[in-house]
């Protein structure tokens, strides 16, 4: 296999740039992995695919308004490196001229010094003075919107690019399939008679960082910090059939099967081939060609099935990425 085999054609005005004016009102595009077929729905029949028995896997991860501006300086932050939460990994640009020892002032009473350099723009920095680090870039911070959606974030961003279940802070960027999801859907999940378990993967560098070698299979992702509780994975060890919402979720449930560890780090970087121990389905948005995220989702519905489907959601201009349009994969 090779990298390219993973592409897609698509036209730049089907990537979302505002999220649907309702959570819920997404296309849902449901693919059938046994008779390798697909159909085209809404989000907001989500819950009529389940039934008694099943649990839906959700990641509570709550994103930061990570990304901190400083004129020409812009740093995201990945993650934090000190129980005090001063020190933090980050990627900043412009990288060349950010170097060991620079001061990046955001504000006049906040601020971060550059105390380590990584490759590609990574650096570990050390934020400065007395003020609560996390109250600080609550005030300061942006919500990281990815850059394939051209334009500033707003006010608005920090809920829509939040999830309604969303608890303990730390990602970078959404687990974007939870997006969708409403008090209400998730009111007729359970009456359907299946069981909601959540779990934490807080998103960084490994989620979203691109590949850039053909042979792939040599990739190695970043790792990223999880946690599930006792009680959650007694629901998912149990369940009849274990519907992953999103590609985070799908990497925290194999990696805890994989290794029987509830909570640590993960690099787990699943691509066609690799077999799947625990998830049965799986809902997922869509995502950009030649990434991991897309090779995960090849290897659960088979690259075929997939390329295929993601022509049809181009052709049907279903919308694409963070506040676009869903898969539903059973």
């Amino acid at each position: 296999m090779r990298l390219s085999d993973f592409d897609y054609h698509l036209p730049e005005e089907l990537i979302a740039q505002e999220p649907p004016r309702e959570r819920d009102a997404a296309r849902m595009l449901v693919l059938y992995r046994a008779e390798h077929r697909f159909e085209d729905h809404w989000f907001r029949e989500f819950p009529t695919f389940l039934r008694e028995g099943d649990c839906v896997v959700l990641n509570d991860s709550r994103v930061l308004p990570s990304r901190l501006l400083s004129g020409k300086a812009e740093m995201l932050l990945l993650e934090p490196l000190s129980a005090d939460a001063r020190e933090w990994r980050t990627l900043v640009r412009p990288g060349r001229k950010l170097r060991e020892g620079a001061v990046i002032r955001f504000d006049e009473n906040f601020a971060a010094e550059i105390v380590a350099c990584g490759e590609r723009g990574e650096r570990t920095v050390r934020f400065v003075g007395e003020n609560d680090v996390y109250a600080e870039i609550e005030r300061l911070g942006h919500m990281p919107l990815p850059p394939y959606i051209k334009r500033e974030d707003r006010p608005e961003d920090r809920d829509r690019y939040q999830t309604v279940f969303a608890r303990e802070i730390g990602s970078a960027a959404a687990p974007t399939a939870g997006l969708h999801f409403t008090g209400e859907i998730l009111d007729r999940i359970q009456d359907a008679g299946a069981e909601i378990a959540h779990l934490t993967l807080h998103v960084g560098l490994g989620t979203f960082q691109p590949i850039e070698r053909e042979d792939f299979e040599n990739h190695q992702l970043h790792y990223e910090r999880y946690s599930i509780s006792g009680e959650a994975w007694r629901a998912i060890e149990s369940a009849r059939r274990v519907i992953a919402v999103g590609t985070t979720s799908v990497r925290t449930i194999e990696s805890a099967a994989a290794t029987g560890r509830l909570s640590g780090t993960t690099n787990l970087f699943i691509y066609p081939g690799k077999e799947f121990r625990r998830v049965n389905a799986m809902l997922t948005n869509f995502h950009l060609p030649r990434t991991s995220l897309l090779l995960l989702v090849c290897a659960f519905a088979g690259t075929e099935l997939t390329l295929a489907a993601y022509r049809h959601a181009v052709a049907e201009k279903y919308r694409f990425f963070s506040y676009g349009d869903c898969m539903l994969i059973l």
